[in-house]
């Protein structure tokens, strides 16, 4: 039976790596996948999921405020085995309804990935859907940049120091966003005060 996945996790936990992965689990049994991503996200190139773990990258189709993934899936040749979404956070809830009608009406597994909260620890409306229509919610873990518990917030970071307030949206990498747990997300200042006077 096909099921909508929701596989979240913070910064730095591996999601697009899984993506990739599992695509190539299925390509490797001559089984079809179609891959989406935000249209948002423009780190490597917007339409392109990419990886810093393995540096692999591969094309997907960019989802934009004008895309419906479920007319792009019904209107293709051959029917995929799975469709795949990077970056899910950043879509809409019409976005994750499609999702659902491809599970529902195409009978096709859909495995979305992407971050559940925002710097601020707020849902993004992409991840805030994800959580209330998934048939199943998994957490793709990493560990916390500044101790060994779980990460589980986002910190971002302006110049080097954690900032807490700001447009939910900015794409960065590790220059912009730390992973880190509850504890450090709240002494985040210190802990980098910390790391600086290591390394002097």
């Amino acid at each position: 039976m096909a099921r909508l996945y929701y596989r979240h996790g913070a910064m730095n936990s591996g999601k697009s790596f899984e993506i990739l992965k599992v695509a190539h689990n299925y390509e490797e049994q001559n089984k079809d996948v179609v891959i989406f991503t935000s249209a948002v996200d423009d780190r490597a190139s917007v339409g392109v999921v990419a990886t810093r773990v393995a540096g692999m990258e591969r094309e997907a189709i960019p989802l934009d405020d004008t895309s419906n993934a479920f007319e792009i899936v019904q209107a293709m040749e051959g029917r995929p085995y799975c469709v795949l979404v990077d970056e899910a956070q950043f879509l809409s809830r019409d976005h994750i309804l499609q999702f659902t009608q491809i599970v529902d009406d195409l009978a096709i597994p859909v495995i979305a990935y992407g971050l559940k909260n925002d710097f601020t620890n707020n849902l993004f409306e992409g991840s805030k859907n994800l959580l209330l229509y998934a048939d199943k919610i998994e957490e793709v873990k990493t560990i916390c940049w500044f101790c060994h518990r779980k990460a589980m917030m986002n910190l971002r970071l302006l110049n080097g120091r954690p900032i807490y307030e700001g447009e939910q949206i900015q794409i960065g990498g590790n220059e912009s966003y730390y992973p880190v747990c509850r504890r450090c997300y709240v002494t985040a200042e210190e802990k980098i005060a910390q790391m600086n006077e290591e390394r002097i």
